[in-house]
């Protein structure tokens, strides 16, 4: 009754939408550790014992001669960095505010600002890591060539975007029932430990083995960095269209799961969080 109405041009939409999602990622990056400054540390160093963890294991079964000849380091993170970014970017979405969250109390925020805020806060906090790792190695160890970087990096914002797209389709399953969604997310997340196929070389495995990873996008995405990083590997049973193809359907159905879930949020849903 006594409140004023505002007219808000494009522009002043847009803007506000910006200043939103910029917030909220600076939120979601600080989630993870009360001094902000620790918790990006936190993360460089989680990335960076990822890859010496698969280092030993890769030295002690012997399966360093299975490597593209190039950069050893290189060939292990081409994987595991790609694998990080899917797996942290749907975690993140997944977690990110639903519907009957309290923060969609307060207007403007809606959960489109939420999903894209904690969408963002994951891929900042693995560009940070790929180049304070990367960089370091560099400086300090083996200079590193990458025969098309700009290729490989768009192989990474892919591994982003597909894996936005499956933590979008297990956030629209969440407030339904919340234990079944995060199960069958970290069932998901554990499953590409395997399926991913970045412990092999796609070149290498015989076509039987082929058949049981090349569903996987995930699986396209790292044959095809290895490709645009190595000059040595050319691809040959994998494809970019796959995994571009995949991740559009599954964010479209992610996204009508979503607005349903929207349409029938009740606050009653958080007494069963």
């Amino acid at each position: 009754m006594f409140a004023t109405e505002r007219s808000t041009s494009r522009f002043t939409g847009a803007a506000t939408l910006i200043e939103l999602v910029y917030h909220g990622t600076v939120r979601s990056v600080r989630r993870t550790h009360g001094n902000a400054m620790i918790g990006l540390l936190l993360n460089i160093a989680q990335t960076a014992v990822f890859v010496l963890v698969f280092w030993v294991m890769f030295e002690l079964l012997g399966m360093r001669g299975l490597a593209i000849r190039g950069d050893y380091l290189l060939y292990l993170f081409s994987g595991i960095y790609l694998f990080l970014v899917h797996t942290k970017a749907m975690s993140a979405v997944v977690g990110s505010e639903g519907p009957a969250s309290p923060m969609m109390q307060h207007a403007p925020m809606n959960t489109a600002v939420a999903i894209l805020s904690a969408a963002l806060g994951a891929l900042y906090l693995q560009l940070l890591a790929l180049v304070v790792i990367l960089g370091v190695y560099h400086a300090a160890f083996v200079p590193l060539t990458f025969e098309q970087p700009f290729a490989a990096l768009a192989m990474v914002l892919l591994s982003w975007f597909t894996g936005v797209a499956v933590g979008l389709v297990f956030l629209a399953m969440k407030p339904w029932n919340p234990d079944i969604a995060n199960m069958l997310s970290q069932l998901y997340a554990r499953a590409n430990m395997i399926a991913s196929g970045k412990m092999f070389v796609a070149n290498m495995l015989p076509g039987t083995m082929i058949a049981m990873f090349d569903w996987n996008p995930l699986f396209h995405l790292i044959d095809q960095c290895r490709g645009f990083l190595f000059v040595n590997y050319n691809p040959h049973f994998s494809s970019v269209a796959y995994p571009v193809i995949v991740g559009v359907i599954i964010l479209i159905l992610g996204l009508m799961g979503e607005f349903y879930t929207r349409r029938h949020a009740s606050a009653s849903w958080n007494a069963r969080r």
